[in-house]
């Protein structure tokens, strides 16, 4: 039974190796002229002009959460498009009420601001 997992086992020992010997040949022999221009802070193109340890705003977190949220309720919407056919009626029926839900929540959100950015 362990012998099937053999494979799978040296493949990820491979890989491992193959990360850090392609990493390690990189540092070795890539071009070696840093100056204070390269060493920089490089934020799409502009100065940084604050510490990087500033607060974030909370709403920055609650808008990050509502996408994971919705995003994880979406995708139980593909095991049931794969089974749609042998799910029947129930199953049809089932999902609008799933959709119906997600899309209620949607709509209070929406009408709370808690997408608006400010």
């Amino acid at each position: 039974m362990l012998e099937q997992y053999i494979p799978i086992g040296f493949m990820f020992i491979v890989a491992i190796i193959f990360g850090i010997v392609m990493s390690k040949l990189s540092e070795w022999l890539g071009p070696k002229n840093p100056n204070d221009v390269k060493l920089s802070t490089y934020e799409s193109g502009m100065e940084p002009v604050l510490s990087a340890r500033e607060r974030v705003s909370v709403k920055y977190y609650m808008v990050a959460m509502l996408f994971i949220l919705f995003d994880i309720e979406v995708v139980f919407l593909y095991p049931w498009a794969v089974n749609f056919r042998s799910l029947g009626l129930f199953g049809f029926v089932e999902m609008l009420v799933f959709t119906v839900v997600l899309m209620l929540g949607y709509i209070y959100l929406l009408k709370k601001g808690a997408l608006k950015w400010q």
